[in-house]
């Protein structure tokens, strides 16, 4: 995969590479993002980005997993219910602006490009579940979650409805959909007596 180099001018080289993709990204999507504009912009060669990414949606994958990570922070707001139903609406709000168009054509480039998935996969996906297994694990060291259901499995309850959503586009991406997707996924997924205890 990735090449990983401590070397100054490789660090250097990957940093304006991953900031010129988000550039062209912002400006037209996984579309204006081509290996030649990433080159221009970044002033990298492309043999030098071909011997760190194998193609553009490669690097687009890193690029945005990124962003995303820098724009949802992990709420901490005391217990499961909130800290999930936050966690589901942030999601939400940022797959309903400009940013949701650049993920629907990432997940669809990365499910025909066999060079790309691995990439989305470790520098988005990868990310963004253990983030929730993060705020999982805290909920049940505190006794409020099922310890029966994974984090994978919680993960793909709250947040797989939003994806559907985003991709067929048969209902919104709204803060009151989002908090009504949250309730409905926690209920079955709470313990039986949560609601008297907390």
């Amino acid at each position: 995969m990735l090449e990983q180099s401590s070397h100054p001018r490789s660090v250097r080289a990957k940093e304006s590479v991953l900031c010129a993709t988000k550039e062209l990204l912002d400006e037209g999507g996984l579309g204006a993002a081509t290996v030649d504009a990433i080159s221009a912009r970044s002033g990298v060669s492309k043999a030098t980005i071909y011997k760190h990414w194998p193609c553009r949606t490669a690097i687009a994958a890193e690029a945005f997993g990124r962003r995303m990570a820098d724009a949802i922070p992990l709420p901490d707001e005391g217990t499961a219910i909130a800290d999930l139903t936050e966690q589901v609406r942030r999601v939400s709000k940022f797959y309903a602006g400009p940013n949701g168009k650049i993920f629907a054509q990432l997940l669809a480039a990365s499910v025909t490009d066999e060079a790309a998935a691995p990439y989305f996969r470790e520098f988005f996906l990868d990310t963004r579940r253990a983030n929730v297994a993060e705020l999982w694990n805290r909920a049940l060291a505190r006794g409020e979650v099922n310890s029966a259901v994974s984090a994978g499995t919680a993960t793909d309850l709250l947040f797989g409805p939003l994806i559907f959503r985003l991709m067929t586009g048969h209902a919104p991406l709204a803060e009151q959909e989002a908090e009504a997707i949250a309730t409905a996924a926690l209920h079955g997924l709470l313990k039986a007596n949560s609601a008297e205890d907390y």
